[in-house]
């Protein structure tokens, strides 16, 4: 005994304004790597602004000069950072190079980088 179904589907009209109203809310919400660009530049501009002097590889650098440094990395590696977690532990913490760690020195204290940068991204996101 066969089964009839019941179901219509869907006219072509139908699929394709479904199909439409789709791809425009895809459109309209922000990617995941938008808002991880955005926040690795805002990072990025926050170490440019501290003041503090970053050592790589036994050199001192000013701030201006390691962010500059970074946003460098972060363009060569980009296809490897999703998030700016990922920036920070694979472009910002350590030479790519050497294996050396990175470290910042503000008011006299030297401290590794990535410590340091954990620290501003906790206050990028702390709400105001």
């Amino acid at each position: 005994m066969a089964i009839k179904s019941t179901l219509q589907s869907p006219s072509p009209r139908c699929t394709c304004l479904t199909m439409v109203l789709v791809s425009l809310l895809c459109l309209s919400l922000p990617t995941r790597a938008d808002d991880s660009s955005t926040e690795i530049e805002a990072l990025l501009s926050q170490v440019a602004q501290s003041g503090c002097e970053f050592q790589r590889n036994g050199s001192v650098h000013s701030a201006e000069d390691a962010a500059d440094h970074l946003r460098l990395k972060y363009r060569r590696g980009k296809r490897h950072v999703n998030s700016t977690e990922q920036l920070i532990d694979r472009l910002a913490s350590e030479s790519s190079w050497t294996g050396k760690a990175y470290s910042v020195i503000c008011d006299g204290v030297e401290r590794p980088s990535r410590d340091w940068l954990y620290e501003a991204l906790a206050s990028l996101r702390a709400p105001e």
